[in-house]
């Protein structure tokens, strides 16, 4: 199966200081296991652009974009809440994020691509309209999706965000916009400390209760995600892939194991193959146990791929 991998160098220049758990060491962990199994070997890598201002726009305020431009320092660090902050390189690194889900989004749109994977930093799903916030200085998947609905004039998406920390962002985008529905899973009780009660009837929501397994992570995909996501008919998938709720990841008070990511990956390659010509683009959110990332990661692309 045809796919992409976007990415770009600035990513690993973005760094919020030492021993933040957000690192670059993320991204090396990645490719260097998909080059070692073999998986970037058929996979298209891409370089990806940097979003545009009016790309931006149509998921943030203006000012949001511009306050961080102004924010972003020469050298050292400008702090924007306990655990975000920006070093000289992260407004490029965000800019080029949140246009590798335009490219991404493009590219699967029009069928060059069935599958694309954002290999970015920072993350996004925790970005609102108008904050930075959680790691995330723009909403990556936000800024593909309303990219798909207001630019190509998809008429239906669907956004399915798997990470420990509930997409606060993508939901107070998303919200109320009946283009797009939004499923999701997280650890209740934890950053961050929302998403039990959906702003919007296009929103499934699932906590899932502390110390629960991969269990759980099924029932929700198969009592609540799929019945949504098949009355809802999406021409396209975004992921929000998140791997943090891992075993081995201490972010986290959930028992997820490399199976469950395989098996989660596998449902959505299943589901978009059935409803939405196997058009999905996914981007990378959370993890941060170094060798359950990788292992997870070139789990769900495999399954994403079809890959054995």
């Amino acid at each position: 199966m045809k796919a992409a991998y976007i990415t770009h160098p600035s990513f690993v220049r973005h760094e919020m200081g030492l021993h933040h758990p957000e690192c670059p060491e993320r991204l090396a962990a990645i490719s260097d296991r998909l080059l070692l199994r073999g998986v970037l070997d058929v996979m298209d890598t891409l370089e990806a652009p940097a979003a545009t201002p009016e790309q931006i726009d149509r998921a943030h305020d203006m000012r949001h974009y511009y306050e961080l431009q102004a924010a972003a320092p020469a050298e050292g660090y400008a702090s924007l809440d306990p655990d975000t902050a920006m070093n000289p390189h992260t407004w490029t690194a965000a800019l080029h994020a949140a246009g590798a889900l335009v490219l991404a989004t493009e590219l699967v749109a029009r069928g060059d691509y069935r599958r694309a994977f954002c290999a970015v930093r920072p993350p996004g799903h925790h970005a609102t309209s108008g904050q930075a916030m959680g790691f995330c200085f723009f909403n990556n998947v936000a800024v593909g999706i309303r990219h798909a609905t207001d630019v190509l004039g998809l008429e239906r998406v669907a956004l399915i965000d798997f990470d420990v920390h509930h997409g606060n962002g993508s939901e107070e985008i998303l919200a109320g916009d009946d283009r797009v529905l939004m499923v999701s899973t997280f650890q209740t009780r934890l950053y961050p400390f929302n998403g039990e009660q959906a702003r919007g009837v296009n929103m499934c929501n699932v906590g899932l209760p502390p110390y629960s397994d991969g269990a759980a992570l099924r029932a929700a995909v198969t009592d609540r995600w799929l019945p949504a996501l098949r009355a809802f008919r999406p021409q396209m998938l975004f992921v929000s892939a998140g791997f943090d709720a891992h075993r081995e990841d201490d972010m986290s008070n959930l028992g997820w194991r490399d199976e469950d990511y395989a098996w989660v990956s596998a449902e959505i390659a299943r589901f978009a193959d059935e409803a939405c010509e196997g058009r999905v683009v996914s981007t990378l959110e959370g993890g941060y146990h170094l060798a359950a990332l990788a292992r997870c990661v070139e789990l769900h692309l495999r399954a994403l791929l079809g890959l054995d």
